[in-house]
């Protein structure tokens, strides 16, 4: 879902009333909405009455002008009434064309210039089709014009700097098409601008600190450009801005100190700056603007210590430092921000130890700690942080053990501790989670048997017919979305989770027989139980894995013959068993012997049909082992950036994925 501030909301309430536009069927009503679509209706609509023969010439123009392959304009007639107009809506008194909405009809070819003789246009929405060339500067005539919507298109070139000086326009989105240049200077006679939306375009130079002159502006998305050098120093937004968007851009220097004119005061809720190349220590001033509930700056090179005025924020629900070289320990006063649902501070250089007192967070769904040098135990207290789905504390310098505290986390989705020096027994309610995904233990300490007693039958992990869709072989994704509600500005936060199903155990020092309860988890996707010191015989009962994609079991010293069943596993892509103490023969299906190094060093092994005493299995090279690991990483990495492609090329998608928050009429 995506954003819709009270004007947007209004303007949708009046947008369809007079006539059925493409891509939408129905009024969407709010009760401010309401009260002006029945004045509109009673003074100024027209469900009947001719349109001014100027307009209905000038709309015939922009007609011929596109292809309509849906029909869309199948209904624009000489001589029809203005209800019989998709997407018209048209003034009582004169007949003058006041909206022209068209979203999603499917439009093909240049935004004509014709649309400019509609002198008492107030609206023109052309959104998500694929109209291309230039903007006509000639948009700047329309001086009643207050809502342009041209998100979604080809349109390339500049943005005509005729529409920074229109008087009653209030919202810009240009989103997602081709325009190049630099922003135009918008003009104090622009007043009454309170939304831009920019994103996802070729835009370049630097942002004009003229831009702060919008002393309406609530909205600026100037995301996913190619804005460059660092932002004026005199940068200062009102108080009416709520939502500063600049993230994937090439921006440089230092964060302002001050992004607000009015301090405390400010009403800015949503910053985001990621991905550019910010440098410097963070401001302590960001965190002295007190409404904010989203904090954004991660993948920059940011530097020193998290101010302790984070404490400040107190409506804070998304904190993402991530991907920096932020430095120290992580402020106790974080524990003021007690709504936070998203922390992430991964891809640092942050040391010391948790807080106990971090289980004041609540409210806390995603903690991502991943890549610092933080170290010590996980505090029990933490436990008390029951609302945890996500929790990423890879790769950092962790001791101790699993504490039953933590079953607690009740809905946790996603557990990766690897990389750590955790030790001890794995607990044997380490799979009754109901919605875990993912449980990555590798390359830790653990040891003793792989617990089975308590194998959760309605988990994720055990129950199959996982739909398909996007995931990620060995790096799952959390794929964020915000949205802000359009009566209170209050955030609202999703996310979803794109990976396999998986159990990672990999590198630690767990011993004794593979349980045979483990392949009843039928959901598992990705398996992985190599470099331990596994013994006994591989359990026969893989059919039940039929989800089953990659099985490793290398590096261990499992003994006994190789079950047929593993034969069968259809949607396996991956197989290592080497370095193991097989013996017999490979099972005889062709399609087992298509994993090369799957069984190297297993001298007991022999080949399709062979006896014990027959030629063993040809062992392949080191290197060749190494080859055949490489493909399968490189082809697990084309289906994820083949997936992520998928996404790009589907506008809706590629809007989500890009930000977590993006306007939508």
């Amino acid at each position: 879902m995506e954003p819709s501030f009270p004007w947007r909301l209004f303007l949708s309430s009046i947008s369809f009333s007079a006539s059925k536009s493409c891509g939408e069927g129905f009024i969407l009503f709010s009760p401010i909405g309401f009260f002006f679509l029945i004045h509109l209706l009673v003074v100024a609509v027209s469900a009947g009455n001719d349109i001014h023969p100027g307009d209905s010439e000038a709309l015939l123009r922009f007609k011929s002008a596109v292809s309509d392959p849906s029909g869309s304009l199948s209904g624009w007639r000489t001589g029809s009434t203005c209800d019989l107009w998709p997407g018209l809506l048209c003034s009582n008194r004169t007949g003058r064309v006041l909206r022209l909405n068209l979203p999603s009809c499917s439009l093909q070819g240049p935004l004509h210039p014709s649309v400019c003789a509609l002198p008492a246009l107030q609206s023109l929405s052309l959104s998500e089709n694929r109209l291309s060339g230039e903007i006509p500067a000639c948009l700047g005539d329309l001086r009643s014009l207050e809502t342009l919507d041209l998100r979604g298109n080809l349109l390339s070139g500049a943005v005509p700097l005729s529409l920074s000086g229109l008087p009653r326009l209030q919202h810009v989105d240009l989103s997602r098409n081709e325009l190049s240049g630099t922003i135009p200077c918008f003009s104090a006679a622009a007043a009454a601008l309170s939304f831009v939306d920019l994103s996802v375009n070729s835009l370049s130079g630097g942002i004009p600190s003229c831009i702060s002159r919008l002393r309406s502006l609530n909205v600026l998305n100037l995301s996913v450009n190619s804005f460059r050098s660092p932002l004026p120093p005199f940068l200062r937004f009102s108080s009416e801005l709520a939502v500063l968007d600049l993230h994937s851009n090439d921006l440089s220097g230092r964060i302002p100190v001050e992004l607000s004119d009015s301090g405390s005061s400010s009403g800015l809720v949503f910053l985001d700056l990621s991905f550019n190349r910010f440098s410097g220590e963070i401001s302590a001033g960001i965190f002295e603007l007190r409404l904010l509930q989203a904090v954004i700056l991660s993948h920059n090179s940011l530097s020193g210590e998290i101010p302790a005025s984070v404490g400040n924020l107190t409506n804070l629900q998304v904190l993402d430092l991530s991907v920096n070289s932020l430095s120290g320990s992580i402020p106790l006063s974080l524990v003021g921000c007690f709504q936070l649902v998203e922390l992430k501070l991964k891809a640092n250089n942050l040391s010391g130890s948790l807080h106990p007192e971090l289980d004041a967070l609540s409210s806390l769904r995603i903690l991502d700690l991943s890549d610092n040098r933080i170290s010590g135990k996980i505090p029990l207290p933490l436990a008390g942080c029951k609302s945890l789905e996500i929790v990423d504390l890879s790769r950092n310098a962790f001791t101790g053990e699993f504490a039953d505290a933590f079953l607690k986390w009740t809905g946790l989705r996603m557990l990766s501790l690897a990389g750590n020096n955790f030790q001890g027994e794995l607990p044997s309610w380490i799979f009754s989670f109901d919605n875990l995904r993912v449980l990555n233990l590798s390359r830790n300490n653990f040891s003793g048997a792989i617990p089975e007693s308590i194998l959760n039958a309605d988990s994720v992990l055990a129950r199959g017919g996982d739909p398909p869709g996007l995931f990620v072989e060995f790096h799952p994704v959390v794929v964020v979305s915000i949205e802000i509600a359009p009566e209170n500005r209050q955030l609202g936060f999703s996310y979803d989770l794109l990976s396999a199903v998986t159990i990672d155990l990999s590198g630690n020092y767990l011993s004794g027989e593979i349980p045979a309860g483990l392949l009843s988890l039928k959901g598992v996707q990705y398996l992985n139980l190599s470099y331990n010191s596994f013994s006994g015989g591989i359990p026969s009962g893989w059919a039940n894995m039929s989800a089953l994609r990659s099985l490793d079991l290398s590096h261990n010293s499992l003994s006994g013959q190789i079950p047929a069943d593993i034969s069968d596993l259809e949607n396996l892509t991956f197989l290592n068993l080497s370095y193991n103490c097989l013996t017999g023969s490979v099972p005889e299906k062709k399609r087992i012997w298509s994993f090369q190094g799957a069984f190297v060093g297993n001298p007991g092994l022999c080949g399709e049909g062979c006896s014990a005493n027959d030629i063993p299995v040809p062992v392949v090279s080191d290197g060749e082992e190494f080859m055949s690991m490489t493909a399968f990483a490189v082809s697990a990495g084309m289906s994820f950036y083949l997936s992520i492609g998928a996404l790009f090329l589907w506008p809706q998608s590629r809007n989500y994925v890009l930000r977590p928050w993006k306007p939508e009429s």
